[in-house]
């Protein structure tokens, strides 16, 4: 039984390494590009929400005064 388990995982292990070996990693200005995008979207729908959030707060602040 112990035998079978260490079989899988040593047959895992090996499929993993060929499967890894096919992947096509990006080069250093994609990731560069990429980050530099998602930063950009994330500080956009930070900024966009926090305007929501402040148009919201002065709608509430007028109901409740």
């Amino acid at each position: 039984m112990a035998n079978l388990i260490n079989n899988k995982i040593v047959n895992f292990i090996k499929e993993a390494k060929i499967e890894l070996k096919k992947v096509v990693w990006p080069k250093k200005n994609e990731i560069k590009k990429f980050t530099l995008i998602i930063i950009g979207v994330s500080l956009a729908t930070a900024i966009f929400l926090g305007f929501l959030d402040y148009l919201f707060s002065l709608g509430i602040r007028s109901i409740v005064q």
